[in-house]
């Protein structure tokens, strides 16, 4: 039996196609053990809080067993905030986010993306949270990263030193933490 890994793409015109690339990349590099599905999310273009939850909810309801839970950019902003108002069960295996803005900078500020002040505590039961970032992201700032990890302290947090807001197309690196690789 494999297990389930969601990858919830990003946000903006086109970036479906561009972040099949990553999703194929995260499906070679973990193997056949992990079915890796990468939905297509509504209004791409457009994205909403509330329209992607539902989808997010539709895709979780179709699978049965643990999921590993992966999303890109503001699909991982999105995916935050319906974690954090959704009640889920021990079936979350992980949360891995790449690239993910924070919506309480001031820079960044949009209230239906804000993440509530106990967003820690919501996310408690899932085992193993990520955030990762490239230093050379040239769409979300670098210091999201560490806006992030005040909020939820219990993440750990991966610099990657190049590979812009795409991770240069590998996600080899997020492959070695999902399958627990031993790795530095």
């Amino acid at each position: 039996m494999s297990i389930c890994a969601l990858f919830i793409q990003g946000g903006g015109e086109g970036a479906h196609a561009e972040d099949e690339v990553l999703a194929s990349s995260l499906k070679r590099a973990l193997g056949p053990d992990y079915d890796v599905r990468y939905p297509r999310m509504p209004d791409e273009s457009n994205p909403s809080v509330e329209v992607w939850g539902r989808k997010i909810s539709s895709e979780l309801s179709k699978i049965s067993g643990e999921v590993i839970l992966v999303a890109h950019s503001v699909g991982g902003s999105i995916l935050l905030q319906y974690l954090s108002g959704e009640k889920f069960g021990n079936s979350i295996g992980g949360l891995f986010v790449l690239a993910a803005p924070t919506w309480d900078d001031n820079q960044w500020n949009f209230d239906d993306l804000k993440l509530p002040g106990e967003i820690a505590d919501k996310l408690a039961q899932i085992p193993r949270i990520f955030f990762y970032h490239c230093r050379d992201d040239e769409i979300v700032p670098f210091a999201h990263l560490a806006l992030h990890a005040a909020q939820i302290p219990k993440a750990i947090t991966r610099e990657i030193s190049h590979g812009g807001h795409q991770f240069g197309n590998d996600l080899t690196r997020i492959a070695m933490d999902i399958r627990g690789d031993e790795a530095g």
